[in-house]
């Protein structure tokens, strides 16, 4: 058997630094001195006995060398880190780790409960739970600092990650509960209330502007919200109405006596929500992970919302799984 006298953690800081730049920004990343970070760099360099960084250049620029040699390790230690994942995820009583991100329409009851769960059942794992935009959430897996995030899935195909259906959120009007008007005046732009837009960083708001768009709708730009508690409150205030979702809304539920939903009036439109994961995490956890939050969200959600509301009844369900 050929023999490698090549370290592992040479090899990880190695595609560190191919990614990021400069010794500075991989011991950021891994909490390693800087002088630690570029002696197993020079350490692989000496053993292959070629350079595969341009270190005088900012940011560093990998060699002709280093862009082959790059390209077998990436694939390598993908291998590797996934059979470390699909060794330790075996028996979920005797998993080591698991890093988790979740949108922020969980964050109320449904992100707690599995958190709690996933701890009581995972006694020997190192647990973090994150709670973000969903555009951060796939940044957070791109960047490996998360294993499993559920979020909203973009309008681009995600190849780098795999993914696994999830939810299906119809988009609805979001009006405040004694509006005089009908829900297609206000897509028609006949009311003296405004149009409460989310945020243009999120995912969301984009999938909204862009069905106003091929609808040939313009509204005026007055209001842009981050929070969906603070979009709810000003509905159910009558300072304004929203294109929303049931999650959205079912998250909201101090508002709910106060806010209305109707249907879309034109042509529909959803939103669909995947389990994303990094390509070597194991497919137990994610298996693990996409049960507990479908039994939580049909309780929590999706039960609740449709005995509302059951003309959503074929529009607000769990998509099947490829």
């Amino acid at each position: 058997m050929q023999r490698t006298d090549l370290s592992l953690k040479w090899l990880e800081v190695f595609q560190l630094a191919a990614s990021l730049g400069s010794a500075q920004a991989v011991a950021r990343e891994t909490g390693l001195s800087i002088s630690t970070v570029s002696h197993h760099l020079h350490r692989l360099e000496d053993q292959l006995g070629v350079s595969l960084l341009d270190h005088k250049k900012r940011p560093m620029v990998l060699t002709p060398a280093g862009s082959i040699f790059l390209k077998y390790i990436e694939e390598a230690l993908g291998l590797i880190r996934k059979a470390q994942a699909e060794a330790s995820s075996g028996n979920l009583h005797e998993a080591r780790q698991l890093r988790l991100g979740l949108i922020e329409d969980f964050d109320s009851e449904i992100g707690p409960e599995l958190a709690v769960y996933l701890a009581s059942h995972m006694p020997k794992c190192s647990f973090t739970h994150h709670t973000r935009a969903s555009h951060d959430i796939l940044e957070l897996l791109r960047k490996r600092r998360i294993d499993i995030g559920l979020a909203n899935r973009p309008g681009e195909t995600v190849h780098d990650l795999q993914e696994t259906p999830f939810l299906r959120d119809p988009f609805v009007l979001a009006l405040p509960v004694n509006t005089p008007f009908e829900p297609e005046d206000f897509l028609a732009g006949q009311t003296n209330l405004p149009f409460l837009r989310y945020s243009t960083a999120e995912i969301i708001s984009g999938q909204i502007e862009t069905q106003l768009r091929r609808l040939k709708i313009a509204l005026p730009q007055r209001f842009e919200i981050e929070s969906n508690q603070t979009l709810m409150a000003m509905v159910a205030s009558g300072n304004g109405w929203a294109v929303t979702t049931p999650l959205c809304y079912m998250r909201a539920k101090r508002f709910h006596r106060q806010v209305k939903l109707h249907p879309f009036p034109e042509k529909s439109f959803a939103r669909h929500l995947s389990m994303f994961a990094t390509p070597e995490c194991a497919k137990t956890s994610q298996q693990i992970v996409h049960k507990t939050l479908q039994n939580l969200v049909l309780k929590r959600a999706l039960k609740p919302a449709l005995e509302m509301m059951p003309w959503l009844h074929g529009m607000f369900e769990l998509d099947p799984c490829d």
